[in-house]
């Protein structure tokens, strides 16, 4: 008899993927892996949420890799390893803000597919003619309704993507008890902290260095912007195009902050990348040691022109 297909599940640290994951190790059905894809700008209380799922997953023997996108090439220097640095280094938004999934594509989906080019029950799997099993937490809900139905439309050679909740018939509400039901916390709404689904009183509830970021992330990008005016695409009724106007008019942040990092962060690191085009490939500082002085507050990395 041949061996079954390896099954992978496609972990969002969010409330659909955890039910999902709780409840087939109930019915005694574990996934041989789960696969947790890092942009590097999830939510802080999803990073603290993995603290709490992590000993669980542990405790039932499941191996879980946190997997993140390791880009090859770069068009601007300096290198960046997140979404939010490759928002900075290219003076751009994430690309659902401009009307586009690729940030999706790039920061989650491609860092898995890289792990499991790697990982050999896929490996012999595919040798064998099979495809590897893909669990997605895509609910019953309209929403993840029409999530799933344009996913149903591609056909993938390498996955056979499975949606048991949708299976089941649960809906969101349905995944919080049973997350409830486990004696588990339930996680926070699993998003970055910079992307467009992002509500008016999600930002309310931010940390004051998300909103710093923010602001930089628009200001950034504001010279190449045409199509749309930022982080929220277009003005409506309920909120602002940019997320920095809302920011300011909730006073989430001194509008003398506010101030300050529109006029010069972006000119600043506008002269760091400058300066780190000239330094050799292997001495090359990365966006993230700019990042960090910026955090601190502190002025930018002083390099020899």
């Amino acid at each position: 008899m041949s061996a079954r297909p390896p099954v992978v599940l496609a972990y969002g640290v969010g409330v659909d993927s955890t039910a999902l994951l709780v409840e087939l190790v109930d019915r005694g059905q574990p996934p041989d892996l789960i696969l947790t894809a890092d942009t590097g700008v999830e939510k802080p209380a999803t990073y603290a949420y993995l603290d709490v799922i992590g000993p669980w997953i542990a405790a039932h023997g499941i191996r879980h890799e946190v997997v993140r996108y390791q880009p090859k090439r770069f068009k601007h220097w300096p290198p960046y390893y997140s979404l939010l640095e490759m928002c900075l280094t290219n003076a751009t938004l994430p690309s659902k803000s401009m009307g586009g999934s690729s940030c999706s594509l790039k920061y989650k989906k491609a860092p898995q597919d890289a792990f499991l080019s790697t990982w050999q029950p896929a490996i012999d799997a595919w040798a064998r003619g099979q495809r590897v099993v893909r669990l997605i937490g895509y609910d019953a809900g309209p929403r993840d309704t029409m999530r799933a139905n344009h996913a149903l439309s591609i056909n993938d050679p390498l996955y056979d993507c499975q949606y048991p909740l949708r299976e089941w018939g649960w809906d969101r509400d349905a995944c919080i008890r049973r997350i409830e039901a486990e004696g588990l916390p339930v996680p926070p709404k699993s998003a970055c902290w910079l992307c467009i689904a992002n509500q008016p009183g999600e930002i309310r509830e931010l940390p004051t260095w998300c909103l710093r970021l923010i602001v930089l992330v628009e200001a950034r990008a504001a010279p190449r912007l045409h199509t749309v005016e930022g982080l929220w695409r277009r003005s409506t009724r309920a909120r602002p195009g940019r997320m920095t106007d809302f920011i300011r008019h909730e006073s989430l942040l001194p509008a003398d902050e506010i101030d300050r990092i529109e006029r010069n962060a972006p000119l600043d690191l506008i002269r760091f990348q400058d300066v780190a085009a000239g330094v050799p490939v292997d001495e090359r500082p990365t966006m993230r040691e700019w990042l960090e002085r910026f955090n601190a507050g502190l002025q930018p990395i002083a390099l020899a022109a």
